[in-house]
């Protein structure tokens, strides 16, 4: 591909443009989907299991952190490694990896076993978003790479309104172990298809040079055979930085709507968990027009002649900006203002999370972008350990003091503002987003 013979390349060029990319894309997609179904099906199963092994609110909770803590770990040596082997043997390793530990909760008899099992979890699953993103600065140029992101991590969204439906199915129907094994197959069932399919754009003879070259179009130098960056040499870098605090301050409001909104609505609503909330579906519905959407724009810019910093910047304000009405959540009178309110927050969320990925491919070299986003992921994976203590030291307060709805809505302030904070500090490392050379 990268020296075709004359006669070849002027049939190639000649020729309607592939668009293998988007394969690409749509295997990122089911890889992300099936991460976070994975992810949630201990919590789908929380009460199951709590009656068969006793556990307290306390032995969960030591679960849940075993995931978090080895998930904020593996982040920093997935992203060095994919760097190293290459997207195609990280993302086999990283799903292998994650889906035998989630099949082997089937075979857990207590807290230290499920919470070891966890903790495997956290090391595979750590793998998909360094790999994803490294794939995406391969397969696509600048104006396309924020919407391509924004497909694959919508992934994530189906993941958490497709969990709640099949995990009490199979559940029913054959047992909460049978559930572990069958959402963890799934991983190797995907693998097939990715090991038939991927490889870069230089070995893959379903791309025409026509697509090859509007890949390359960036005109961004070819580093996949020099040697990875020494990601310590990446903390002296204040794009690393810019990277890394947008991340911290920002995922950790992602944990929350995950881990508390359903809480949230059967305190503040007397929603009934025990039943298919429609009101749930519809929020994690709009973060995927979010993801979606937020792709679109910056690269909607990009297209209209706008410099990629200020496309990236502009788009990623304006999301921010939306965030700020859920600080009004406080002021609704029934569910559905609170949905709406809701809906947005965590829609622009993920529009932002779709442009703050891609910050991180505009700004680094391709051998460097994996370490970078591990770097940044575990950043704010920290925040995601640290946040939670927050969020129930502030509930417990207002909840002693007979005022459950106060600490939802201290949190929702926080959230309000929390973006706006991460774009200026943002803003303060890398005002232009200048390119990083290594």
């Amino acid at each position: 591909m990268l020296s075709p013979n004359p006669e070849t390349a002027q049939v190639q060029t000649d020729a309607p443009k592939t668009s293998y990319r988007w394969r690409v894309v749509a295997l990122l997609f089911c890889a992300t989907t099936i991460n976070y179904l994975d992810r949630q099906v201990l919590g789908l199963l929380k009460p199951t299991l709590e009656a068969d092994f006793g556990w307290s609110e306390s032995d969960f909770s030591h679960i849940v952190m075993a995931f978090q803590a080895a998930y904020a770990f593996s982040l920093i040596g997935f992203g060095a490694i994919i760097d190293k082997i290459g997207t195609k043997i990280g993302y086999v390793i990283s799903v292998v990896v994650w889906s035998i530990a989630a099949m082997l909760h089937a075979v857990a008899t207590g807290t230290f076993s499920f919470g070891f099992m966890r903790a495997i979890l956290g090391l595979g699953e750590a793998g998909n978003f360094p790999v994803a993103i490294k794939a995406t600065a391969e397969w696509f140029p600048k104006k396309e790479r924020a919407l391509a992101t924004g497909i694959f991590n919508s992934g994530a969204n189906i993941g958490a309104v497709v969990a709640p439906i099949m995990v009490p199915w199979i559940l029913g129907a054959y047992g909460w172990q049978e559930a572990f094994l069958i959402t963890g197959a799934l991983g190797f069932v995907w693998l097939i298809f990715w090991w038939r399919m991927y490889e870069l754009p230089s070995k893959q003879p379903r791309v025409n040079q026509a697509e090859y070259d509007y890949i390359h179009s960036d005109n961004e130098p070819d580093t996949s055979k020099e040697a990875p960056v020494k990601w310590l040499q990446l903390f002296k870098i204040r794009q690393t930085w810019a990277f890394v605090f947008g991340k911290m301050l920002t995922d950790p409001i992602w944990w929350f709507f995950l881990y508390w909104l359903p809480s949230y609505f059967a305190e503040a609503f007397k929603l009934n968990l025990s039943k298919p909330s429609p009101e749930l579906v519809i929020v994690y519905t709009a973060t995927t027009i979010g993801s979606i959407g937020g792709g679109y724009l910056s690269g909607y810019f990009i297209k209209k002649g706008w410099p990629v910093f200020r496309a990236r910047k502009t788009s990623m304000l304006i999301f921010a900006f939306l965030v700020m009405p859920i600080m009004a959540a406080q002021y609704t009178t029934n569910i559905w203002q609170a949905v709406v309110l809701i809906s947005l927050a965590a829609a622009a969320h993920q529009a932002w999370s779709a442009n703050i990925f891609t910050t991180a491919s505009d700004m680094f070299p391709k051998k460097a972008v994996s370490s970078v986003v591990g770097i940044g992921g575990m950043a704010g994976s920290v925040g995601g350990i640290l946040f939670p203590l927050l969020v129930g030291i502030i509930l417990d307060n207002y909840k002693a003091a007979g005022n459950i709805g106060g600490g939802y809505n201290v949190i929702f302030i926080i959230c309000g503002f929390a973006y706006l904070l991460a774009w200026g500090v943002m803003h303060l490392f890398s005002p232009k987003m200048e390119r990083v050379d290594i």
